[in-house]
C-alpha cells in the first residue's frame, strides 16, 4: 500500500483472537489487509500496532497511519461476529477520533480469509448455527461433493440452485446422504392438464349392437382422446396415429375400431405389442371383454403354443401378438386370413436401435400382406398408438395416418431426485415404499410402487430388502408367477413390484409411485421416450390424486465400460429432455436383414416394400450383398436365406453358426461365440 493518500470506500474490522483484522476496499476490490492491536490509555483505547499483511510477511506501520486511513474511509463497518466487548472497544477507539462505525452481518469464513462480504436475508446461507455468504456456501458444498464422489456439472448446478433456493447448507448435505426431504428432492411438478374436448356420448355411436350394449353398460361418454378419434373418422375406417399420455384411454380407440369392424364382417383384428408380458395381458383382457363375441388367440415369438399350453389359432377373430411373433408368421408364409384392423401399440418403438428396423419392416410386410393376400371385403384400417412421440405430424404423414394428439395428463406428477450409491438405494426405496403404501388416496386406494432397475438379479435383491409385501417381476419368471404378481398387485396385496423393462411398455399396474433404481436398461442409458413411458406409470385417475416419481442417482456411476456419460449426467438430461423424433435407425446389416425379409414375403415386390419403410434402404446394394452371401437366388430366398430370415439372424451371426456347424463345433461353444459376437457388436 502506498503511503500517499488513497481513497478508501469501505474499512472493515473483524475480531480475531487477540487482535483485529482490517480490510480496506474500493470499488469491490481489496486495497490491502492488515492486523490491528489496541492498547488502553487514559483517553481510552488507541491503536498500538498496525501491520500490513503481504503475501509472505507483515510490514509494520505507524499506528497513526491506521487513524489516517480510517478518516479517509467513506464508511467503516464492524462484523456482527465480533464480540460485544470487541465491538464496544472498537467503537470507543473510533469515537475518540470522531469517527462512526456500523455493525454489519458478514460471512465469518470470508472475514477469516481477509475478505469483506456483507450478507443480507436474501443472500445468507445457513450453515450450522451461523450464516455464510453464497460463495463460501458453494465452496463448502463442493468440498462435500468431493467426499461423496464425482458429480457432473448438471448435478452440481442443480444442487447449487437448491442451495440458493432453501438457503440451508446442512439440508443440501443431508440430501447427498439420501435424505428424503420432499422440499429438496422435488425437481418439478407436471401439472394435470385438461383440454376442452366435447365428450361423445356412447349412445351417439354407430356400433354393432352387441358392442354398443357392452359400452353403454360401462360408461356414458367416451374419454376425450377417444372422442377426438371418433370425431376424426375412427368408425369410418380412417387410419389414425393416436398419441396421448398413459392412462388416457388409447387402447379403447383400437378396440372400438377392431371389434366393431369384425362384428360387421369387415375382417379380424390384429393387436400388436412389443413384449410377451403385455401380449399376455391384452389377450386376457380381450378374452374377458369380448370372448363371448369373438374368438381370441395370441402369437408370440416363433412358438405356436402359449406358455399356459393354449395353441395359437390363426383363424381366430382377434389375434394379439408381439411384433416378432406376427413377423415370424409372415416370414414363414402363415395364412392369417382377412385382417380388417391392425392396431400397433407403442409405435414409438420404431426408433429403438435394436428392434426399430424390424417393426418398420413388419409394418411394410403386413401392409403388403393385407393388400395382396387377405380375402374378404373392405380395406384394412391401421391404428397406431403411443404415449411418446415428438414428431407426431411427420410420423403421421409417413404412416399415412391422421394424427390424433391429446396432451392431457389426468393427474399431476411430482418428479424428485436424490443421490445415493448402489448399496444405499434399497434403504431409500424401502422408506419410499412404506411412506407411499401408508398413504390412502381420496378414492380409498393405498399408494403402490413400481421400482425399475436394470437386471433380474437386482429385482430380487431389492424385493428381499423391502419391509412391506413386494415381488420381483421380469421375463425370467414363468407365466403363472407373473400372473400371480399382477393379481396380487391389482388386489393391493403388494406394496411394490420390482421390475426390469417388462412393465415400461404398458402392463397395467395401477401404481401411484415410480422409483428409478437405475437409469439404465441393461447396459444402455434410457432414452427420453423410454423415461417418459416409464414415469407415465405413476398416477391413475381412477385410483390416485397424484403420481410421484423418484430418481435415485449415483454420482459418477456407469453400468458398463461402454457408457460415456454418468448416471447423474443422464438424470438431468432426461428430466430436461424434449421428446425425440421417432425415426428408424439402420446400419448395413439391418438394411440387409429387412431386405431379405421383404424378398421372402414380397418376392418381386421387395423394392416397393423397402421404399414404403420409414427408414431409407439402398435396395440395390442390399440385394447385391444378399446374392453375394447366397441368401437369395434372383428374388427368391435360398434355403439358407430362408433359415436366416426365419430366425431373425444378422449376416455375421448366420455365418458364425454356419462355419461352426460345418466343422462340428459343440452347440454350447456356438452359443458362446454368438454371445461374444453380440457383445462385440
Amino acid at each position: 500500500m502506498s503511503r500517499q493518500a488513497t481513497r478508501v470506500e469501505t474499512l472493515f474490522l473483524h475480531e480475531r483472537q487477540g487482535d483485529y483484522l482490517v480490510v480496506a476496499q474500493r470499488d469491490g476490490e481489496r486495497l490491502f489487509r492488515a492486523t490491528l492491536d489496541l492498547k488502553e490509555t487514559a483517553a481510552g483505547p488507541r491503536p498500538a500496532r498496525f501491520r500490513i499483511k503481504g503475501d509472505h510477511d507483515e510490514e509494520p506501520r505507524a499506528p497513526e497511519e491506521f487513524v489516517e486511513i480510517a478518516r479517509r474511509a467513506e464508511r467503516i463497518r464492524i462484523s456482527q461476529q465480533t464480540s460485544a466487548r470487541g465491538r464496544a472497544e472498537l467503537e470507543e477507539m473510533l469515537g475518540g477520533y470522531q469517527l462512526d462505525a456500523k455493525a454489519v452481518r458478514t460471512c465469518r469464513l470470508c472475514s477469516n480469509q481477509w475478505r469483506y462480504s456483507p450478507i443480507t436475508t436474501d443472500t445468507a446461507v445457513k450453515s450450522g448455527s451461523e450464516y455464510i455468504c453464497r460463495e463460501c456456501a458453494v465452496r463448502e458444498l463442493e468440498r462435500e461433493l468431493s467426499f461423496s464422489g464425482g458429480f457432473s456439472g448438471a448435478a452440481e448446478a442443480r444442487l447449487e440452485e437448491l442451495l440458493f433456493e432453501v438457503g440451508d447448507l446442512d439440508r443440501i448435505v443431508d440430501l447427498l446422504q439420501g435424505e428424503l426431504d420432499p422440499d429438496l428432492t422435488k425437481f418439478d411438478e407436471i401439472s394435470a392438464t385438461t383440454e376442452d374436448i366435447e365428450d361423445v356420448p356412447v349412445t351417439d355411436l354407430d356400433l354393432h349392437p352387441d358392442l354398443q350394449s357392452i359400452l353403454e353398460g360401462r360408461f356414458d361418454t367416451l374419454l376425450p382422446v377417444q372422442s377426438l378419434a371418433v370425431k376424426n373418422g375412427l368408425l369410418d375406417g380412417e387410419d389414425q396415429l393416436v398419441v396421448s399420455a398413459t392412462a388416457t384411454g388409447k387402447t379403447l380407440v383400437g378396440e372400438l375400431a377392431g371389434v366393431d369392424r369384425h362384428l360387421k364382417g369387415k375382417g379380424k383384428m390384429l393387436f400388436l405389442v412389443p413384449l410377451v408380458a403385455l401380449a399376455n395381458q391384452k389377450e386376457e383382457d380381450f378374452e374377458a371383454d369380448y370372448g363371448h363375441l369373438a374368438d381370441v388367440t395370441i402369437r408370440v415369438g416363433a412358438s405356436r403354443i402359449r406358455e399356459d399350453g393354449i395353441a395359437f389359432e390363426p383363424d381366430a377373430d382377434i389375434i394379439v401378438g408381439t411384433y416378432e411373433g406376427i413377423d415370424h408368421a409372415l416370414r414363414t408364409g402363415r395364412d392369417l386370413g382377412n385382417i380388417g384392423t391392425v392396431v400397433i401399440d407403442e409405435v414409438h418403438m420404431l426408433q429403438d436401435p435394436e428392434r426399430g428396423h424390424r417393426l418398420d419392416g413388419l409394418i411394410s410386410r403386413l401392409k403388403h400382406y393385407t393388400e395382396t393376400r387377405a380375402r374378404g371385403a373392405g380395406d384394412t384400417q391401421w391404428i397406431y398408438l403411443s404415449a411418446t412421440v415428438g414428431n407426431v405430424g411427420k410420423l403421421g404423414e409417413v404412416l399415412e395416418a391422421t394424427p390424433i394428439e391429446f396432451e392431457e395428463r389426468p393427474v399431476p406428477i411430482e418428479r424428485h431426485v436424490t443421490f445415493a450409491d448402489n448399496q444405499e438405494k434399497p434403504r431409500i426405496e424401502n422408506k419410499l415404499v412404506r411412506r407411499e403404501f401408508d398413504h390412502t388416496s381420496s378414492m380409498g386406494y393405498h399408494g403402490q410402487t413400481i421400482i425399475f432397475t436394470n437386471s433380474r438379479r437386482r429385482c430380487h435383491e431389492i424385493s428381499r430388502r423391502l419391509d412391506y409385501a413386494s415381488a420381483p417381476y421380469h421375463a425370467g419368471l414363468d407365466y403363472g408367477k407373473r400372473k400371480q404378481v399382477e393379481r396380487e398387485f391389482a388386489d393391493q396385496d403388494l406394496a411394490a413390484v420390482v421390475t426390469t423393462a417388462a412393465l415400461a411398455a404398458g402392463v397395467d399396474f395401477p401404481a401411484s409411485q415410480v422409483i428409478f433404481d437405475s437409469l439404465a436398461m441393461g447396459i444402455e442409458w434410457l432414452s427420453v421416450q423410454e423415461f417418459e413411458q416409464m414415469l407415465g406409470r405413476a398416477g391413475r385417475p381412477d385410483y390416485h390424486d397424484r403420481g410421484r416419481v423418484y430418481l435415485l442417482v449415483e454420482p459418477d456411476a456407469v453400468y458398463h465400460g461402454s457408457m460415456e456419460r454418468t448416471e447423474d449426467e443422464v438424470a438431468f438430461t432426461l428430466l430436461k429432455g424434449e421428446m425425440e423424433d421417432v425415426v428408424a435407425h439402420y446400419d448395413a446389416d439391418a438394411a440387409i436383414a429387412e431386405t431379405l425379409a421383404n424378398v421372402t414375403v414380397g418376392g418381386s415386390a421387395a423394392k416397393r416394400l423397402n421404399d414404403r419403410m420409414l427408414g431409407e434402404i439402398p435396395t440395390k446394394q442390399a440385394l447385391s450383398k444378399l446374392i453375394e452371401y447366397g441368401f437369395i437366388d434372383g428374388l427368391e430366398p435360398t434355403p439358407l436365406g430362408r433359415a436366416v430370415t426365419t430366425h431373425f439372424l444378422q449376416p455375421d451371426a448366420a455365418f458364425t453358426i454356419l462355419d461352426h456347424v460345418r466343422t462340428g463345433t459343440d452347440p454350447y461353444d456356438i452359443v458362446a461365440d454368438l454371445e461374444l459376437l453380440d457383445e462385440e457388436n
